[in-house]
């Protein structure tokens, strides 16, 4: 399942394998800095990301270790 959180403009979505409850939702929320969880299971519009490809500097540790 995928779950929707917004505040302004920035969504940010969790992939999570159950229904949060009232404790994690808060958590969640507090975590995107009080961002509202949606209620629709699916948002539309264009939506701009981190690439693929991209490389950060916690995958380059990992592959050098």
């Amino acid at each position: 399942m995928i779950v929707f959180f917004q505040k302004e403009t920035i969504v940010f979505v969790v992939e999570t394998t159950h229904q949060f409850d009232d404790a994690e939702q808060l958590k969640l929320s507090w975590l995107f800095s009080n961002a509202v969880i949606l209620p629709n299971p699916q948002i539309e519009g264009v939506f701009i990301g981190p690439r693929k490809e991209m490389v950060s500097p916690w995958s380059t540790n990992a592959v050098e270790i």
